[in-house]
């Protein structure tokens, strides 16, 4: 008996060293393209045509950064102003709607959560024709409000649901009693369940910000010439142009995913918190 014991023992270490080697493999597979576009942004274009390549760049150099500051910073700041909006618009519209939903049992809740995961489903390229032809009569194409309304509009129907699903965990005798209290159900509201909701409403500000941050097929449609130029676009136009200078190309590459993992390591708690809430609860 003893012998078995101890046989577990053993193995149990084994599989867990097992487990940890492979999830490290894993993970290198995943970040190798990463590793791959900052060593090619470090590297001379010259160098990148030796046979093997340098695993690491044998004489760096910041050309490429300084080239992309020069031609991509523009486009850089258009797609953060974009991001912003959207996020503003996002929780303008999905914080109260979340509350209707959850506290208010607002009449139709099962139905526009019906409706809003089959928007999920619906082809972004169906969405983007109909939103061209709108533009068009409203005047729209070629502008920040227009570009944010888009982005916007895929990213409420989800915000609806990640804080729909933590506000239902908010207890209602702690809102019953701040209603006792005096607190109409607007000041309910911006007092106690937007407080109480601060890791839904990262995490939903997050996706936002990320899918207008990543935005392409919105950007490339909505846009033309030169007047507003969000980074994916202007990133997708520097390639056609610059097909020889991929330090360049990836220097770009790295400047743009800064934000985007910046704020990934920041609210990478409230992340886990907001998207696991209500995960037991209807």
């Amino acid at each position: 008996m003893s012998s078995l014991t101890t046989l577990r023992t053993t193995r149990r270490p084994t599989r867990k060293h097992g487990h940890t080697a492979v999830a490290f493999v894993i993970c290198g597979l995943m970040l190798f393209p990463m590793y791959w576009m900052v060593n090619v942004s470090f590297t001379r274009p010259q160098d990148l045509i030796a046979n093997p390549p340098h695993v690491f760049p044998s004489q760096p150099t910041l050309a490429g950064y300084e080239l992309a500051f020069q031609t991509q910073l523009p486009s850089l700041v258009t797609s953060l102003v974009i991001g912003i909006g959207c996020v503003l618009l996002t929780l303008a519209i999905a914080l109260p709607a979340a509350y209707g939903m959850s506290k208010l049992k607002a009449p139709g809740t099962g139905v526009i959560l019906f409706l809003f995961m089959l928007a999920q489903m619906v082809p972004g390229i169906t969405l983007v024709m109909a939103l061209y032809t709108i533009y068009q009569q409203l005047g729209l194409l070629n502008s920040y409000p227009g570009l944010i309304l888009a982005d916007a509009t895929a990213a409420v129907p989800l915000a609806v649901i990640v804080l729909r699903a933590y506000m239902l965990g908010i207890p209602d005798e702690l809102l019953e009693a701040a209603q006792i209290d005096g607190l109409g159900r607007l000041r309910t509201f911006t007092a106690i369940v937007v407080p109480l909701s601060r890791n839904a409403i990262v995490t939903a500000a997050l996706f936002a910000f990320l899918f207008a941050w990543a935005d392409f097929l919105n950007a490339n449609s909505l846009t033309t010439g030169n007047s507003i130029v969000p980074f994916t676009v202007g990133l997708y136009r520097y390639i056609g142009s610059q097909t020889t200078n991929w330090n360049g190309v990836m220097a770009t590459a790295v400047l743009a995913s800064i934000p985007a993992t910046f704020l990934l390591i920041i609210a990478q708690r409230y992340v886990a918190a907001g998207v696991t809430a209500g995960a037991v609860k209807d």
